[in-house]
């Protein structure tokens, strides 16, 4: 047996190898060489009866101690198995070829009975909502659809008066085992029974109202309470509202997603709110109580004298009020103030702000003085700030 591929070889992997690597490994060679996916290709079909070879050694870790021991002479006449070598059949390999077979054949794997306990899917609604309807909270009514179980039959899908039967074709289990033989090679798997489509059961007269399936869908309605401080894109869950579940499983979640529409006035990051409101030269330069709009409404505040335009101000607590907070926190409001330059001004007015303007020296336009001494030291080769 010199010219015997090694069987670590053929499997693309190493001596010393785990059990799950060697499966591993044969799963991807197997499928890499089976005839089905290689049509009269010679060399395909010699690779995957040694594949399938190796595979039925190092799948037996008795074998597999003979054959690290003895090498291939371990299964020759006299040696530590005598004729006792590969036979060509998948039914010695220890594992459940279904997956492969399902991939090669286009059969459908099941690992049983699809009769148990199915949780029910969720359901997402999106809910708009206005700014203040956000700010402070309130109730929603919602509708959707939901799947829930058939109250005519119970959800048997039995029609009223009759039973559901088992499958006598699976017994009950939901699925059955299928053989083909490949090259010799009998490959099984376990699939869903046809009979029942994997339920286990069947039924000879179904309800008229759900048609057998056990469950109708159904629009419900039902009154969300918003919670105060929720901003857009966050989501409200209501357990168990969505979709019912099967056999005994979960029911699904309602998610409810919020839209919030933006305000004319107020901008939100968090749960503090940000605003620019306009003054006057004369506010600005005199300081002035001006009202600051709030969501709660106008409050009055004090600008101090001398102000200048961008300057912001902090208004504690007036933000957005913090989802679900005990001690009623909220967010500050910040006020940026923009200093209004007057239009369309008469020739008496214009002639009492040049008056002004003149009679206003450096002390009293300290930023424009200093601006001007940097440039000109700039200009004249100066390095003086």
């Amino acid at each position: 047996m010199a010219d015997k591929q090694d069987y670590y070889e053929a499997l693309g992997i190493t001596k010393g190898a785990s059990d799950d690597e060697i499966k591993k490994a044969y799963r991807q060679m197997a499928k890499k060489y089976h005839p089905d996916m290689n049509p009269g290709n010679a060399e395909a079909e010699k690779k995957f009866k040694e594949v399938n070879e190796a595979y039925s050694i190092l799948s037996d870790p008795e074998k597999k101690a003979q054959y690290d021991q003895f090498g291939h002479s371990a299964f020759e006449p006299g040696g530590g198995y005598g004729q006792g070598g590969f036979q060509g059949g998948f039914g010695d390999f220890g594992f459940d070829m279904g997956d492969i077979f399902s991939s090669f054949f286009g059969g459908s794997r099941s690992s049983g009975r699809t009769s148990g306990p199915i949780d029910g899917e969720d359901i997402r609604v999106r809910i708009l909502l206005t700014f203040e309807e956000a700010v402070f909270g309130c109730k929603k009514d919602v509708s959707y659809a939901k799947v829930q179980k058939c109250d005519d039959c119970s959800g048997t899908g039995a029609q009223k008066g009759t039973s559901v039967e088992r499958c006598s074709r699976c017994g009950g289990t939901g699925s059955v085992r299928v053989q083909k033989n490949v090259f010799g090679m009998m490959m099984q798997s376990q699939t869903t029974c046809p009979d029942c489509g994997g339920q286990g059961k069947k039924i000879q007269s179904p309800c008229s109202k759900c048609r057998g399936a056990g469950q109708i869908r159904v629009n419900k309605k039902l009154s969300v309470t918003i919670p105060a401080g929720i901003d857009d894109g966050q989501s409200i869950v209501l357990r168990g509202q969505g979709h019912e579940g099967k056999n005994g499983g979960y029911a699904g979640d309602l998610q409810v997603v919020v839209s919030v529409k933006k305000h004319n006035v107020f901008e939100r990051d968090g749960y503090d709110l940000y605003c620019e409101v306009p003054i006057t030269i004369s506010e600005a330069t005199l300081g002035a109580k001006i009202k600051i709009p709030t969501i709660d409404g106008e409050v009055e505040y004090d600008i101090p004298e001398g102000t200048q335009t961008g300057s912001t101000f902090t208004i504690k607590q007036k933000g957005v009020p913090v989802v679900n907070s005990r001690e009623n926190k909220r967010g500050n409001l910040y006020v940026t103030v923009a200093v209004e330059t007057p239009r369309g001004l008469s020739e008496a007015q214009k002639e009492l702000l040049r008056k002004f303007g003149e009679s206003c020296g450096e002390k009293n336009l300290a930023k424009k003085t200093s601006f001007f001494k940097k440039f000109k030291n700039r200009t004249q080769g100066g390095t003086k700030d």
